[in-house]
């Protein structure tokens, strides 16, 4: 019964989507912002100790930024990860400099770039924290639904050399911390 249901849904959809896309052409000009929620899976890695299971977690994004043309798009990028539970949150977060390539410019099939900051931080007490390099890079579709907005789908990798994570009040935790989301989100674009 709930398979059916499904079927139901993404045949819905993929007709409301069809409808969109005759409506609603692909076109990019001028700025641009988008930002979703989603889910993703997380590890973390270090010097002194084992990659351990993966978590989950929901995560979040914004991006905005420039069209220099109609297959490529400029900006900026932040993704966060985040998972609580009794005693503490725990975020992983990238901001990146992100480069959207769209292969065909009818199409609204992108994917993603971007080189920049990654940081660890556990909400707790004593609170950790670390910032090092990172990168994020993703691949997704945006279905039109008006003039200069699309719903998107994003799947998107982001990885973090992070390094030394501190203590709060006692200074150095761990060392060689690299942390991965693996995200699929479900955002908004406003073109």
């Amino acid at each position: 019964m709930h398979t059916a249901r499904l079927v139901g849904l993404l045949a819905t959809l993929s007709c409301a989507a069809s409808a969109a896309w005759a409506q609603y052409p692909q076109r990019r000009a001028g700025f641009w912002i988008g930002f979703g929620l989603g889910y993703g899976s997380a590890n973390i890695a270090c010097d002194n100790c084992d990659s351990g299971p993966r978590t989950d977690g929901i995560t979040g994004f914004v991006k905005l930024g420039g069209t220099p043309s109609r297959n490529l798009l400029i900006g900026g990028a932040i993704n966060t990860w985040l998972h609580s539970d009794n005693s503490a949150t725990e975020s992983l977060t990238n901001l990146t400099a992100s480069l959207y390539l769209y292969p065909a410019a009818r199409s609204g099939l992108f994917f993603t770039g971007g080189l920049g900051f990654s940081n660890y931080h556990v909400n707790s007490s004593p609170s950790f924290d670390g910032t090092g390099w990172g990168f994020t890079a993703g691949a997704g579709y945006d279905v039109r639904l008006g003039r200069d907005v699309s719903l998107t789908p994003v799947v998107n990798y982001v990885y973090g050399a992070v390094g030394d994570v501190n203590e709060s009040g006692v200074g150095r935790f761990a060392t060689g911390w690299k942390q991965n989301v693996v995200e699929l989100g479900l955002g908004v674009t406003f073109h």
